[in-house]
């Protein structure tokens, strides 16, 4: 029996690591997989040591506050090394903790595929040369990643995006609706404020203010939020909760919730990548800790933020980062999206653009081939 660890840190990379794992399946369904992961990974049969839930955070100030919850993580996986070693290593996204465990892994003579590459193209593209020692084998989900870990000897093959396949909804935006049971002739907003409860907090109250503006002008207007997997409800209602103010949650209805809005407010993260898939145009906002966008400006290399302006090579949806993503800034980009056609119109185009740009599908599919061609 084959004993697979993957390490999967955050939301997303539960959601790619549950579908890499179905793929696996198929392959060999005798194999043991264990390691860290979400409820989507644990409901496959896989064994998780640590919930990704626990470890999901972004910015250095943030992590600082996790930092006891990290360690514990990383010497529970050095142990497993030990005590449980596993035939090969699959890393998927994560990093800054991932590279830190490959290192030990390398020590171990174990193989390592990292599935999911890390942003290196975004900022401190250094890290390729550090990555190059301590991977075997690169799988990577954007075509321009392929030449950046070649250029440093690596052994790089391009998968695919796993969002092309993950999000497939049965339905039609009115079908949706009528799922959600929501009226079909209602002005529909989606909020989806990130799978961190640091997002929350830093995003929820220019959200709620946004909101106000937006029932101002349009009254019949309905708020709908898709809760991550990765979230308490009771605590996300107690940010998104207000006597003026009915903002609906869904849970484990992500796709369904954007495709039945007109609009959407999105946290910058894998949710714009999802919108875009569902066509549904939007408005980006982030936010983090001063410090850490102090540091963020200084390393990366980018003019966008949002990975669907990133895919696209130029602005296709507005990014309102740090001070700017402001009740009054965010209220006036959906007013626009809303009451304004040609706006509305291209940003469809662009979505649509994206869109193709994130490939055919299958690449979970063809991961999990690699892998075992690696076990073999």
């Amino acid at each position: 029996m084959k004993k697979l660890l993957i390490v999967a840190g955050e939301a997303s990379g539960d959601l790619h690591g549950a579908n890499l794992i179905k793929s696996i399946l198929e392959i060999d369904p005798k194999v043991r997989l264990y390691g860290i992961g979400g409820s989507r990974m644990q409901s496959l049969g896989f064994n998780a040591v640590f919930d990704t839930r626990e470890l999901a955070v972004v910015g250095i100030v943030e992590v600082l506050s996790k930092l006891h919850t990290i360690k514990k993580a990383f010497n529970k996986l050095k142990a497993l090394l030990e005590d449980d070693s596993p035939d090969i290593v699959i890393l998927i996204d994560y990093p800054e903790f991932n590279l830190r465990f490959a290192k030990e892994v390398k020590k171990k003579g174990i193989p390592v595929i990292y599935y999911i590459s890390p942003q290196v193209w975004a900022w401190r593209k250094g890290r390729v040369k550090k990555i190059a020692r301590l991977v075997d084998k690169m799988l990577v989900i954007f075509p321009f990643e392929v030449d950046i870990y070649k250029d440093a000897g690596m052994d790089v093959e391009y998968v695919g995006h796993p969002l092309v396949d993950e999000v497939r909804c049965k339905f039609s935006r009115n079908e949706a609706r009528k799922h959600l049971d929501i009226q079909e002739n209602k002005t529909i907003i989606a909020v989806a404020p990130g799978s961190r409860m640091s997002e929350i907090r830093n995003l929820s109250q220019a959200i709620m203010g946004a909101v106000r503006m937006i029932k101002r002008e349009i009254p019949d207007a309905e708020f709908i939020l898709p809760l991550a997997n990765t979230l308490d409800r009771r605590v996300v209602e107690s940010f998104f909760h207000a006597a003026d103010i009915h903002i609906k949650i869904f849970e484990n209805s992500m796709h369904e919730v954007v495709l039945a809005a007109d609009a959407a407010i999105v946290a910058s993260g894998t949710a714009t990548l999802e919108t875009a898939i569902l066509e549904t145009p939007m408005v980006v906002i982030y936010k983090v800790s001063p410090l850490t966008y102090w540091f963020g400006r200084i390393l990366i290399n980018l003019d966008c933020v949002s990975l669907v302006n990133i895919v696209a090579n130029k602005k296709v949806v507005p990014e309102l980062i740090q001070w700017n993503a402001n009740p009054d800034n965010i209220a006036h980009e959906i007013l626009k999206i809303l009451k304004d056609k040609e706006i509305y119109n291209n940003i469809l185009a662009g979505l649509q653009t994206v869109k193709e740009r994130l490939g055919r599908g299958g690449a979970s599919k063809r991961a999990a081939e690699i892998i075992y061609e690696t076990l073999f």
